[in-house]
């Protein structure tokens, strides 16, 4: 066999290798894009268990590869778990978006913790400019341009707010949380309902003063000290069923999240740098959710968690009643 003969046979049986040992590689990969868990978030503060579980390892701990996606919206990420795009969502998804997917789609979620806010524990507020003369929410203009978060939870409890305080004439302007206190800095709006970290972005900025906090629990719930599970981290009824062991080690990682960010809550902030829009220069002025894990629910939980469901059903958001507790995983 002449020496070009012996190369060229040489090569075909190494491209055969190549061939053979890509081909064998197909199925892991395959195996390793399917294997992942994808949960969508929104960039707000109150997602904190679940970027904490991220950047500290804790789902890569027990064997799991999960990514985080990022939403404009808490209907999109609701919309994505319909689709089967993404097996769930992380805290701070509204709780109202999920509800309106389930009726839409039966069986399509079980919560795993939940994170109420009240004037205590606060996510939610209402902010004017820092140069406003507005001492009250009452006491805005009746032609006030008022800017809420984006998605019929968000609208439906500004409109709440409003209207407790006479002003139900005004219609809430919807705005992506990154643009709030830029269209206040702006003069584009006159006031906003927002989560935070909104509120400290604008007052380290110079830019937003905090008008009131705990709104939801004051005035839809009743109580300013009443929780209100405005977000909730859930899993797919699909992946629960189809993977249990997985769907098992991924709570387990999720708890210690959560356990994280309550025994050491000034280092779990840092943590938000990154997955919003705050910088970790200023984390620690933050403040935090409460988080509530499926198993450690109370009935007063579940009480007011039902209230602010009926809320919904009430205004006609819902066309069905939206029963709280078979939404609850039970390990």
């Amino acid at each position: 066999m002449s020496h070009q003969k012996l190369n060229i046979s040489r090569r075909r049986i190494l491209q055969a290798g190549v061939a053979s040992a890509l081909t064998s590689l197909i199925p892991s990969l395959a195996k390793a894009a399917d294997d992942k868990i994808q949960i969508g978030y929104w960039p707000i503060a109150s997602g904190l268990p679940f970027y904490v579980a991220l950047e500290k390892g804790y789902f890569k701990e027990v064997g799991l590869n999960v990514e985080g996606v990022k939403f404009a919206s808490p209907n999109q990420i609701a919309e994505a778990m319909i689709a089967g795009r993404i097996q769930g969502s992380a805290n701070g998804t509204a709780s109202a978006a999920l509800a309106l997917a389930e009726i839409s789609s039966p069986n399509l979620f079980k919560i795993i913790c939940s994170n109420p806010s009240n004037v205590k524990y606060v996510l939610d507020e209402v902010l004017v400019p820092i140069d406003s003369k507005v001492k009250a929410i009452k006491d805005l203009p009746k032609d006030c341009k008022f800017g809420c978060g984006p998605g019929i939870q968000n609208v439906t409890l500004a409109k709440i707010i409003l209207e407790k305080n006479g002003l139900g004439n005004i219609q809430p302007i919807e705005l992506p949380v990154g643009q709030h206190i830029p269209a206040l800095a702006a003069g584009q709006i006159d006031a906003v309902y927002t989560l935070e970290p909104s509120g400290t972005i604008g007052k380290v900025k110079g830019q937003s003063r905090l008008l009131e906090a705990g709104v939801i629990s004051k005035y839809v719930l009743g109580d300013p000290m009443a929780p209100w599970f405005g977000g909730s981290a859930s899993l797919t009824t699909t992946v629960i069923k189809e993977r249990p062991a997985d769907v098992k080690k991924f709570i387990a990682a999720y708890a210690k999240g959560v356990e994280f960010v309550r025994k050491s809550p000034e280092e779990s902030r840092k943590s938000m740098d990154g997955f919003t829009a705050i910088d970790e220069s200023i984390v620690k002025e933050v403040p935090l959710a409460n988080f509530v894990m499926y198993n450690e629910f109370k009935p007063t939980d579940i009480a007011y968690f039902q209230k602010y469901f009926d809320v919904f059903t009430e205004r006609k958001i819902f066309t069905r009643i939206v029963d709280v507790k078979p939404l609850i995983y039970v390990g």
